[in-house]
């Protein structure tokens, strides 16, 4: 079975992390919902062909995010056009949060667990757990709560417990053949218990339960306990992406997951 392409990759990820606002300028799609993740909030490009008409698009592309009242972000991958890095430094953009692509048979990870809840939406236990893993904002929480009603595909919000203690927390989506997981938390007081890769596992099952072949995940290349995670569950690299965002953007460290 050969594994999916970036392309494919790519497309699956924007089902499994929507946006209320949508548009596409040639090869770009623009995506905005409450300036919280990089995911939701950023333009890529979704075909690395050459474009003639780069410059333009991308000051058009500024133009709406300032509209939007968003400092322009791009999520930038192996699938944009020729001169896209050049031209956005030209234009003071630097480089944030390398990103790693994982990728692996989900039939390889996948395992029911009794324990896992599953959830339709995140709860307030959810979302208290995932509040441990992360800094949490008021943009990132509306958009994690504002996911559920947008989503076009299966989605469940999944937690374990440590007796009636909500412990540990992912989400998942299944997009086609291709699943991805998503926050993935574990509450200080119960790491190295191997809950974080029981959760994987939990989300694995549920996702293939739903007939997807791959699962993926996103993971911040400098998260090095969690790349050891996953690369133990069977994960190997796709590919890499980051976010070119400009300069005065770039202060203070912003969380772009």
């Amino acid at each position: 079975m050969m594994p999916p392409d970036t392309a494919a990759l790519e497309r699956a990820v924007l089902s499994a992390v929507p946006a209320p606002r949508v548009a596409f300028d040639g090869p770009f799609v623009l995506r905005a919902f409450a300036g919280g993740t990089g995911r939701a909030n950023a333009a890529s490009s979704l075909d690395p062909a050459p474009d003639p008409d780069l410059a333009a698009r991308v000051a058009r592309i500024e133009a709406r995010y300032a509209a939007l009242g968003f400092a322009p972000r791009f999520r930038s991958t192996p699938l944009d056009p020729p001169g896209l890095a050049a031209l956005l430094a030209a234009r003071g953009y630097v480089e944030k949060d390398e990103t790693v692509i994982l990728l692996a048979p989900i039939a390889a990870i996948a395992a029911p667990d009794a324990a896992a809840e599953m959830l339709p939406a995140p709860d307030a236990d959810w979302m208290a757990v995932t509040a441990t893993a992360e800094h949490q904002t008021s943009a990132r929480r509306q958009e994690k709560q504002g996911t559920p009603p947008l989503l076009m595909v299966p989605g469940a919000w999944i937690t374990l417990r440590e007796g009636a203690e909500a412990a540990a927390v992912i989400s998942v989506v299944a997009s086609g053949e291709i699943a991805g997981f998503f926050d993935l938390a574990v509450r200080p007081e119960h790491r190295r218990k191997g809950l974080a890769a029981r959760a994987v596992r939990a989300a694995a099952q549920w996702a293939q339960d739903q007939g997807a072949a791959w699962l993926s995940c996103q993971v911040a290349a400098a998260n090095t306990a969690s790349l050891s995670l996953n690369a133990g569950l069977g994960m190997v690299e796709a590919y890499r992406y980051r976010y070119l965002v400009r300069a005065q953007d770039a202060l203070p460290a912003m969380r772009f997951a």
